[in-house]
């Protein structure tokens, strides 16, 4: 989509030439110093019932007098913050979606301080309206004729919409790469096509990539990773990308992404039930993907690794069992409880490979445990960290970016629950505390640096009749990245 930003101040609204004019409304009542025209027309459908200044309420009006448009969008947003803004943002585009608009003006009102922060949300909620998926369903409706859309500023804006607007068209971008790998079909989206997704960035933007498969796996002694690979009969890659945007002293953050492309379950085999949507469990690695693209755009001052290590669980002859003892790169041994937790023990290897960087942060980005979803749903992805500084970080990012995580515990009482008479560790623990569980077992392995750790599997798709990848934390992690940059 071709984002502009025109300046216009809000007595002037009337001129505007667009397909439609979208106004998003702050507040209780109209502003007194709204174009004349506009006021009008808003009043006229207050008054008749039509319109009512509470969030979520919308309405097109059609030729309305004196307007320049051919239609004018009203969108309440209540309360005057940034949520609010992009919600009702995103209710104005979903009356325009059918109607044949292809160039969108849009204007806010009443939310003063908010500028730059709303041209981001702006980019990214615009992209979200119009992105379909269509790469497997030729019979999909085709995308929307929405293609530019202009954010009237007043001139004392301008300085700081500018690069905000710039920074939310590179997330959307991130998002839509993201999206775009979930939801492939697990025979499409495999291991090599992630890989592939990758080196076309590395060509795109000039990022360093080397992927690694089963041999030179073997040679770094990822035992854990192998193990996972093995009842696969697609082979697996650890995909490895470089961003080198500061000085080489600059110690690098380093990014890594849970890649698996399909999760049976494995021989612990998944109930057939919503089978399907385990395609999106490498909602990890598409957002690492989806970041990447975020942060070739955006070019920061920083260096970034991205590892993703990249498999199937699949049942087979040759598929790890319950009860099997490997040994992972670390030299710590893990017997297998439930080859079902198996994003853990291709984390843990590149967990510990990330320690060759030197890095100054790690965060791991994964679809890890259902038990995530039960504790805090699809609003808020689980977030560990090491220190206090670092979830501070990692919260702020995701408040800024409206893609928001919530800290959860890692006392060490937790990690009882993993020990076992046969290995160093178990894979699992008891059902209790499940998220946690898991966020201990990966600690072990990223005991050298500083490390957080995000568990996506409840914000990474979507299910039921809106079944789909929805990007997360792309946001999230672009921001958290940008506050890292020199």
């Amino acid at each position: 989509m071709d984002f502009r930003i025109q300046s216009a101040s809000v007595d002037a609204l009337a001129a505007v030439n667009a397909d439609a004019l979208v106004l998003v409304i702050a507040g209780d009542d109209l502003p007194k110093a709204l174009d004349a025209q506009v006021a009008a027309a808003a009043k006229d459908a207050i008054k008749l019932g039509d319109f009512e200044l509470k969030a979520g309420k919308t309405l097109v009006l059609q030729r309305a007098a004196g307007i320049k448009a051919p239609r004018l969008v009203l969108a309440a947003a209540g309360a005057a913050s940034l949520k609010s803004g992009r919600n009702a943002l995103q209710a104005a585009l979903a009356q325009l979606k059918s109607r044949g608009v292809a160039h969108i003006a849009l204007a806010y009102v009443g939310f003063e301080g908010l500028d730059a922060a709303l041209a981001e949300q702006t980019a990214v909620a615009a992209s979200d309206a119009v992105y379909g998926y269509r790469h497997t369903k030729p019979s999909a409706a085709p995308a929307p004729a929405l293609n530019k859309l202009s954010l009237l500023v007043g001139k004392d804006a301008l300085k700081d919409v500018k690069p905000a607007l710039a920074r939310g068209e590179a997330i959307a971008a991130g998002v839509e790469l993201a999206r775009e790998c979930a939801n492939r079909p697990g025979n499409y989206a495999t291991p090599t096509y992630l890989a592939e997704q990758a080196q076309g960035l590395g060509k795109q933007y000039g990022f360093k990539v080397e992927v690694l498969d089963k041999k030179a796996v073997e040679k770094l002694g990822m035992g854990s990773f192998l193990s996972v690979a093995q009842g696969s009969d697609e082979p697996l890659k650890f995909i490895v990308v470089r961003y080198d945007g500061a000085a080489k002293s600059v110690a690098p953050v380093v990014l890594v992404g849970k890649g698996i492309t399909f999760d049976s379950g494995g021989i612990s085999l998944k109930p057939g039930a919503e089978m399907d949507e385990m395609k999106f469990d490498m909602g990890g690695a598409a957002s690492v993907l989806g970041t990447l693209r975020a942060v070739g755009e955006l070019k920061p001052k920083l260096n970034l690794v991205a590892l993703i290590p990249a498999c199937e669980n699949m049942p087979s002859g040759r598929a790890l069992k319950p009860g099997d003892v490997v040994t992972s790169m670390s030299g710590q041994t893990i017997e297998i409880l439930n080859t079902d937790a198996e994003g853990r023990l291709i984390l843990c290897d590149a967990l510990t490979y990330a320690e060759r960087f030197k890095p100054s942060i790690v965060v791991d980005i994964a679809t890890l445990t259902g038990a995530c979803v039960i504790a805090l749903g699809g609003v808020r992805s689980g977030m560990y960290a090491s220190d206090d500084e670092l979830a501070a970080s990692l919260s702020a990012a995701g408040e800024a970016a409206l893609d928001p995580c919530w800290r959860m515990p890692l006392d060490e009482e937790y990690a009882e629950g993993l020990k076992t008479n046969f290995a160093d560790v178990a894979n699992v623990g008891s059902r209790a505390g499940g998220s946690i569980t898991a966020a201990i077992f990966l600690q072990r392995f990223a005991s050298k640096y500083r490390w957080g750790h995000l568990d996506i599997a409840g914000t990474a798709w979507k299910g039921g009749a809106a079944k789909g990848g929805t990007g997360r934390p792309v946001g999230l992690l672009t921001h958290f990245l940008l506050s890292q940059a020199r």
